[in-house]
């Protein structure tokens, strides 16, 4: 079992993508295939940038086994008023600052669902969202 701890600060842009980037060459250490590669670092890195953009800061926790890969992240920011509806396609809260910087599409949700084959959404209002992410490998 492979573990693997990132500390995300919020708004910080130039640091987005890190944590995946460094899951996606851990993982290619690891002989995974490509494809279930790609799935992992999509979702990771929709969700990664949903801290940056959302949330004062956030933790992942990765953890690699042969048999899944499984990604907590859990924030410190607004959280989710309506999952559903966050769930949308289109569907963002993201500021106009965010925005202008070609983030806040209203596609993590949605992307990040379609990458992996568990996700599990826990937020309350004004403290913050944890998700739970897993991939399997076999």
């Amino acid at each position: 079992m492979i573990n693997l701890k990132y500390t995300i600060e919020g708004g910080n842009f130039t640091n987005a993508g890190f944590a995946s980037s460094q899951v996606k060459k851990t993982l290619k250490q690891l002989n995974v295939s490509t494809k279930l590669i790609k799935n992992v670092v999509v979702a990771l890195y929709e969700a990664e940038v949903n801290i940056v953009a959302h949330a004062n800061k956030g933790e992942i926790d990765v953890s690699i086994s042969p048999e899944e890969v499984k990604m907590i992240l859990t924030d410190q920011g607004k959280g989710i008023k309506d999952i559903d509806q966050a769930m949308t396609v289109g569907y963002s809260t993201a500021s106009q600052k965010v925005r202008a910087m070609g983030f806040g599409a209203g596609m993590g949700l949605p992307n990040i669902k379609k990458n992996v084959d568990l996700l599990t959404i826990e937020s309350n209002v004004g403290i913050g969202t944890t998700l739970t992410m897993i991939k399997k490998l076999i």
